[in-house]
C-alpha cells in the first residue's frame, strides 16, 4: 500500500499535543524561542510520521491556546484525520470544544480521541474520562475511533495509536491527483541556494521540477527550482503530503500566509461568495446582513461583511453573501469557518456554493428555494429577495 495522508492534532492548551506529537515522531514542533521559554505552542509545526506497509503521515501540531486559534486554522487546513488530544487528568475544556467544533466545521470526517498523561491518573479516573468522552462524542458528525490512552513519559499507547492510524489511513478516499494543482500556503521563507521557499498542504493535483505555478491573489508567475517533502528531496508534489517549494521568479517579501499556488487556468481570485453557512449553537448572537465577521478559507484569514441573508440564529443554517474586505481564492465546496469582528470567536461555518456569483442576488435566491421544503417557507424566501 502507497497512502499518504495529512494527521493534525486539536485539543485544549497545555494538554500534551507537542508532547505526543515528539513522542511519535522524535520531532520537536515548536520551532521558535518564545514557544520553549513560554513551554507553549504558538504556531503551527510539523513533523513526519512513518507507519509501514508504504504508509507515510504528515503531522500537522496546532496551538491550544484561545490566543492563537488563528493559527490553529491555518495549520488545519488539508487535513485528513484529526487527533482530538485530551490530557486524562483534567478531561475536557473549552478549547477542546471550540477545537471539535472547527473539525466538523472544515469537513473532516475521521478523528482519533487521544487521552494523554495516562502516567498521571489511576485506571478508575481514566475510564470515567473515556465514558466522557464517548458521550460528548456520539452526536459528533466525525466518525471517530475509540479513544487511545497514551503517555509520553512512558510511552505506553503509542504502538496503539499508530495501528489506529494505519487502520484509518486505509479507510480514506483519495485526494483527487489528476486535478489542478493546489497548495494553501502556511508558510514563506528563504533558503541560501534555493531562493524563496513556501510551504503548505497539497490539497489537489501535482506539479514538478521545472513548472510553472501561479501565485494568488499576487497573479504572479514562479518556476519551482526543487521540490521537498519533510526534508527529502522530490521530484513531484502530490496531495497528502507536507510540501515545500523553492521558487524563482518571486520574493519572499512578496509573498504571505494566505496566498496559495495553483496550476492551470481555472484559478483566479474573489471578492465575494456566495455561501452556505450554519451557526453553532453557542454563537453568542445572530448573524444578519450587514454582520462583519472573519472568514477562515485555507490558509487565509479575510475579513467580510455579510449580506443578502435573513437573519441566522445560533443553531441555524441559512444562505449568504460574503463581501471580503481582501480578495482570495475559493472553489465550489471549499469549506470555511466563521469567526466574529470582536470579541473574536468561532462562531460557525460553510461552505462555497459559488466563488464567482452573478451581481444580482437571483442565483442565491434560487438555492434558498432548493433547500426550502415547506410552501409557506417558500414564498417567505421570495418576499424576502424580491
Amino acid at each position: 500500500m502507497d497512502r499518504r495522508f495529512v494527521v493534525g492534532t486539536a485539543g485544549h492548551i497545555d494538554h500534551g499535543k507537542t508532547a505526543l506529537v515528539k513522542a511519535l515522531t522524535g520531532v520537536d514542533t515548536d520551532r521558535w524561542a518564545e514557544e520553549k521559554r513560554r513551554g507553549i505552542t504558538i504556531d503551527i509545526g510539523f513533523a513526519p510520521l512513518p507507519l509501514g506497509d508504504g504508509i507515510q503521515a504528515s503531522v500537522v501540531d496546532v496551538p491550544g491556546h484561545e490566543g492563537f486559534v488563528r493559527n490553529m486554522l491555518a495549520g488545519a487546513t488539508g487535513i485528513d484525520v484529526a487527533l482530538l488530544v485530551i490530557a486524562a487528568d483534567e478531561g475536557i475544556m473549552p478549547q477542546t470544544e471550540e477545537h471539535l467544533a472547527i473539525v466538523e466545521l472544515l469537513g473532516i470526517t475521521r478523528g482519533i480521541p487521544v487521552l494523554t498523561k495516562r502516567d498521571a491518573v489511576e485506571s478508575e479516573w481514566l475510564e470515567l474520562v473515556r465514558a466522557d468522552i464517548a458521550k460528548r462524542l456520539a452526536t459528533s458528525r466525525v466518525r471517530w475511533d475509540a479513544p487511545v490512552a497514551t503517555s509520553a513519559v512512558t510511552g505506553e499507547g503509542l504502538d496503539e495509536l499508530r495501528a489506529a492510524l494505519r487502520r484509518v489511513a486505509g479507510d480514506l478516499a483519495d485526494r483527487p491527483v489528476e486535478d489542478l494543482f493546489r497548495l494553501p500556503i502556511d508558510r514563506v521563507f528563504t533558503v541560501a541556494g534555493a531562493g524563496t521557499v513556501v510551504t503548505g498542504s497539497t490539497w489537489s493535483g501535482t506539479v514538478a521540477i521545472g513548472k510553472s505555478v501561479r501565485l494568488l491573489p499576487l497573479d504572479r508567475e514562479a518556476r519551482v527550482r526543487s521540490i521537498e517533502v519533510h526534508g527529502q528531496g522530490a521530484e513531484r508534489a502530490a496531495p497528502g503530503r507536507r510540501t515545500a517549494l523553492a521558487l524563482v521568479g518571486v520574493g519572499k517579501e512578496e509573498l504571505e500566509r494566505g496566498h496559495v499556488a495553483v496550476t492551470g487556468e481555472g484559478w483566479r481570485a474573489t471578492g465575494v461568495l456566495d455561501v452556505a453557512v450554519e451557526l453553532l449553537p453557542t454563537a453568542r448572537k445572530p448573524v444578519g446582513s450587514r454582520t462583519r465577521a472573519r472568514v477562515h478559507l485555507g490558509t487565509a484569514e479575510v475579513l467580510a461583511r455579510v449580506v443578502q441573508t435573513r437573519t441566522i440564529g445560533p443553531g441555524e443554517r441559512g444562505l449568504a453573501r460574503l463581501l471580503l474586505e481582501r480578495p482570495l481564492v475559493a472553489r465550489g465546496g471549499d469549506r470555511f469557518v466563521l469567526r466574529s469582528f470582536s470579541p473574536v470567536t468561532t462562531i460557525g461555518g460553510g461552505v462555497v456554493l459559488d466563488p464567482f456569483p452573478p451581481g444580482r442576488p437571483s442565483r442565491l435566491r434560487q438555492r434558498r428555494l432548493l433547500l426550502t421544503q415547506a410552501p409557506a417557507e417558500r414564498l417567505q424566501v421570495w418576499a424576502e429577495e424580491a
